[in-house]
C-alpha cells in the first residue's frame, strides 16, 4: 500500500521552529517528487516547497523563503521540511504530497497522485 506519512507538528511560539518529517513507502520513491502543502482555516490548500524531480532544485513558496528549508533522504525515504523563525500565519494543517509530474517548481495540488494525512503546525503570538 501507498503511504506517505507526516509527523512533528505541534504548538510553538512565534520565532521558534519545527521539523516537519514525511516517510513514504509502497512506491518507487526516486520515480516521484515530494512536496509539502499546508491549509490553514478557510483557505485553499497551497503549496510550501518541494524538490523538483526535473532539475533536482529546492523550490519555496515566497511566504517561506529564507525561513523553510527541504531535504530529503533517498536512504530512508523521507522528506522533511526544517521551519524557522515560525510565524503566527503559518500556523496550518501541513501535508506531504507526491507527484510524477516533471516540472521545476512546486507542483499544483491537484497534481499530486498521494496526500499524506496531515500534521497540525500551530503557531502562537
Amino acid at each position: 500500500d501507498v503511504q506517505l506519512q507526516a509527523s512533528g507538528g505541534g504548538l510553538v511560539q512565534a520565532g521558534g521552529s519545527l521539523r516537519l518529517s514525511c516517510a513514504a513507502s509502497g512506491f518507487t520513491f526516486q520515480d516521484y517528487a515530494i512536496g509539502w502543502y499546508r491549509q490553514a482555516p478557510g483557505k485553499e490548500r497551497e503549496g510550501v516547497s518541494t524538490i523538483s524531480r526535473s532539475d533536482g532544485r529546492a523550490y519555496y513558496a515566497d511566504s517561506v523563503k529564507g525561513r523553510f528549508t527541504i531535504s530529503s533522504d533517498k536512504t530512508k525515504n523521507t522528506v522533511d521540511l526544517q521551519m524557522n523563525s515560525l510565524k503566527p500565519e503559518d500556523t496550518a494543517v501541513y501535508y506531504c504530497a507526491a507527484t510524477r509530474t516533471l516540472l521545476s517548481g512546486i507542483a499544483r495540488p491537484q497534481w499530486n497522485d498521494y496526500w499524506g494525512q496531515g500534521t497540525q503546525v500551530t503557531v502562537s503570538s
